[in-house]
C-alpha cells in the first residue's frame, strides 16, 4: 500500500517504493486530481515486484485516492512527516473488488461417437471492463470481449455463444488470467462429460476434436500425458486421473492431475504434472515457478468455503478463519514440463492458473459420477 510524501517546496507528491501497482500513469493522474497538483508533478516508485493479479490494475486507483487524501488532511493539519495507507486484511476481503459471478448453460448435441452436432452456449456475469480505460476498445455490441477469451477454441466444433451482462451492485475486477478463469472451467469440464458419455477416453477425445490445426496444444497435452504415466502407471485405491488444457495469453497449458474423494466428499488434489508450449521458453526456471503458483491459485478456487458470500449488501468473510485457503497440506506434488521450441516467446504469468480448476474437477467427476457444477466445490 502507498506511503506519499508532501514536500511543500516543489508540490511534488512522491510514493515510495512500496506502491504497488500495474497502472503507475492513471494513479498519477488520480493522485494529481485529490492533491490539486499538475501530473508532471507526480512521481510514483513502482514497486518491481509481481502478484499484480487485478487489484494493482484498478481503475478507480482507490488506495493511490486514499493515502493521497490522508496525506493532504496531514499537511493541512500541520504533519509534515510521510503518511502511509495501509489497509487490514479484513479492509481488504470485505472491500475489495471480487471476481465476478458467472453462469454458464450449455445445451449440446453429440452421437454416440462424441461427434459434437450442435452446441448452444449462454454465458451470463458482469462486465469487468464496464467503467475501465479498455471498455472502449474491449467491449464490442455489448459484449465484454474477456468474457469469452478462451471459448470453443482449439476444438472443431459447431458453437452458436451468446452473452449477457447484468448490472449487479457489487463491485468487480479481473483475476488472474482474466475471462479464462470461467471459460477454461466451462469448456473444459463439457467435453469431459461427452467423453464420459460415449465411453471415450479423454485425452484421445480432445485430441480428436483438435484436428490438424492446432500442433501447439497436442504437444502440450501429449507432454503432460507421458510425464504423468497418464494411461500406463496404475493409480493408489481411491484416485483418478483428470484432464484439461486451455490457451490463455498466447500460451497453452496442459495438466494431468491425480485425485481422490474422502467418505465426507472433501476432494483432495495430489499430484499436477503440466506441459507446457509458451514457445521459446528464455528462463525454464521461471516459466516452472509460475505454472507452481498458477497452479495454487487455480486449486484455491476450488476448495469448499473458499467463496465470498454478501448478506443484506455486506460482505460476510472477513479473514482466513471464514475464507478458504490452501495451506501446506492441501499443496500438490506439481511437475512442469516445457515442450522445446524456438518460437518468439509468449506470455507466462497467467496461463497456468485456466486448466487446473477442470482437471481436478473432472478427476473428482470420474470418482464420484457427478461433475462438479460450482466454484468452489461444494462437499456432496
Amino acid at each position: 500500500m502507498p506511503t506519499l510524501n508532501i514536500n511543500g517546496k516543489d508540490t511534488a507528491v512522491n510514493a515510495d517504493d512500496s506502491t504497488p501497482t500495474q497502472m503507475p500513469g492513471l494513479d498519477a493522474m488520480a493522485a494529481a486530481k485529490v492533491l490539486g497538483l499538475q501530473p508532471q508533478n507526480i512521481k510514483v516508485h513502482t514497486q518491481m515486484a509481481g502478484g499484480g493479479f487485478g487489484r494493482r490494475a484498478i481503475p478507480t486507483s482507490d488506495y493511490v485516492v486514499e493515502a493521497c487524501g490522508v496525506a493532504k488532511a496531514a499537511r493541512t493539519a500541520g504533519i509534515t512527516a510521510p503518511v502511509r495507507t495501509l489497509w487490514s486484511r479484513e479492509d481488504d476481503i470485505k472491500g475489495g473488488y471480487y471476481r465476478p459471478m458467472h453462469v454458464h448453460r450449455a445445451e449440446i448435441g453429440f452421437d454416440a461417437q462424441g461427434n459434437i452436432l450442435a452446441w448452444d452456449h449462454v454465458i451470463v456475469g458482469q462486465s469487468i471492463l464496464k467503467g475501465s480505460p479498455f471498455e472502449a476498445f474491449m467491449v464490442k455490441n455489448g459484449v465484454d470481449a474477456t468474457a469469452v477469451e478462451g471459448m470453443k477454441e482449439p476444438y472443431d466444433i459447431p458453437m452458436r455463444l451468446s452473452v449477457h451482462h447484468p448490472q449487479v451492485n457489487v463491485p468487480v475486477l479481473w483475476w488472474r488470467s482474466v475471462g479464462s478463469t470461467h471459460t477454461a472451467y466451462a469448456m473444459e469440464t463439457l467435453l469431459d462429460d461427452v467423453a464420459r458419455a460415449t465411453k471415450q477416453d479423454p485425452v484421445a477425445y480432445r485430441l480428436r476434436l483438435m484436428g490438424d490445426k492446432h500442433p501447439r496444444h497436442k504437444a502440450a497435452l501429449q507432454l503432460a500425458v507421458d510425464q504423468s504415466g497418464y494411461g500406463k502407471k496404475k493409480l493408489a485405491a481411491g484416485r483418478a486421473w483428470g484432464v484439461a488444457v486451455h490457451e490463455s495469453f498466447s500460451s497453452v497449458v496442459a495438466y494431468v492431475v491425480e485425485a481422490s474423494v474422502s467418505k465426507d466428499g472433501t476432494p483432495k488434489l495430489h499430484s499436477v504434472t503440466a506441459g507446457v508450449h509458451c514457445n521459446l521458453a528464455v528462463n525454464p526456471k521461471s516459466v516452472e515457478a509460475q505454472v507452481q503458483g498458477a497452479a495454487l491459485m487455480g486449486l484455491s478456487m476450488c476448495l469448499p468455503g473458499a467463496a465470498i458470500t454478501l448478506k443484506d449488501g455486506v460482505v460476510e468473510q472477513s479473514n482466513f478463519g471464514d475464507f478458504a485457503v490452501p495451506r501446506i497440506t492441501d499443496m500438490p506434488q506439481v511437475a512442469v514440463h516445457i515442450v522445446p521450441s524456438a518460437e518468439p516467446p509468449t506470455g507466462m504469468g497467467e496461463p497456468g492458473l485456466p486448466p487446473l480448476a477442470p482437471a481436478f474437477a473432472n478427476a473428482v467427476a470420474r470418482l464420484t459420477g457427478k461433475t462438479p457444477r460450482e466454484l468452489p466445490f461444494k462437499l456432496a
